[in-house]
């Protein structure tokens, strides 16, 4: 079975800076593929909530994972710095396939590759709605 290599830094269009924790290690030495998840999210949250695009308490509209999915290149270990870089691999009218790489300090080569598909729903219904127009501008530069 062959394997795709790694994306680099150049794949990604926006990034975003996080810390690992002591927490994040298990008992086998390394970040545990379950924070490799809450990475992802963070980076992509963090971004919208930057951009004015995401208010976790406010917002009319917010998106809902449907799908999710990581590849993992290599480890990493605490107290590394991740550097997820944020692209959008698809968007539709109410939602947006994230793809995030995860890099480790200063290296190149993501150790992780990431995704999950957002589904814009309304908060009090979460009813499927189509995506706000300010979200979605944002969201062509990812692409």
């Amino acid at each position: 079975m062959s394997r795709e290599k790694p994306a680099t830094r150049d794949d990604y269009r926006q990034f975003v800076t996080l810390t690992t924790r002591w927490a994040d290690n298990d008992v086998y030495g390394h970040i545990n593929n379950v924070a490799y998840y809450g990475f992802i999210d963070t980076a992509v949250n963090q971004l919208l909530i930057e951009r004015g695009l995401l208010d976790v308490n406010a917002s009319a509209q917010i998106g809902v994972v449907v799908e999710s999915g990581c590849r993992y290149h290599a480890s990493a270990h605490y107290p590394d710095v991740m550097h997820a870089g944020v692209r959008v691999g698809h968007l539709g009218n109410s939602s947006v396939r994230y793809e995030v790489g995860l890099f480790k300090n200063d290296e190149s080569e993501a150790l992780a590759e990431g995704f999950f598909v957002h589904v814009m729903v309304g908060r009090d219904d979460r009813r499927p709605q189509a995506m706000a127009a300010p979200l979605k501008t944002f969201l062509q530069t990812l692409a």
